[in-house]
């Protein structure tokens, strides 16, 4: 639980088959108490956002606010409590470090339909 008493929430989109990969390995592997969702199975308004944002980008929501594309993973990284994680996380949102970040993640989703897990779906 954080300070507003909810549980962070990572929302994916559940279509793609190389996104539903990626969250069900970090609900495996995470050492965070977290909820992992994709957005079609739940009302995402409820967190602040909107349908057109989560069918864009991966979204974390922690202590109140939301966090889009590699800031969400970088977020996710950082409520581990493994630090070498912690550490990667912060490289990730901090510049020039989150530049590239930014464009790797915007790579990532362009072609996660080529990645494993990936689906001719996740190209829509």
């Amino acid at each position: 639980m954080n300070a507003t008493g909810e549980k962070p929430t990572l929302i994916f989109d559940g279509d793609c088959g190389f996104c539903t990969t990626t969250a069900n390995f970090i609900r495996a592997r995470s050492t965070a108490s977290i909820e992992v969702h994709a957005w079609q199975m739940i009302d995402v308004a409820s967190f602040g956002l909107t349908e057109e944002q989560t069918a864009s980008r991966v979204y974390f929501v922690i202590d109140g606010k939301s966090y889009g594309g590699h800031a969400a993973l970088a977020k996710v990284l950082l409520a581990q409590k493994n630090w070498a994680f912690k550490a990667v996380g912060a490289v990730m949102i901090t510049p020039p470090f989150s530049w590239l970040a930014h464009v790797c993640y915007l790579l990532i989703a362009k072609y996660r339909h080529k990645l494993p897990g990936g689906t001719p779906a996740c190209k829509l």
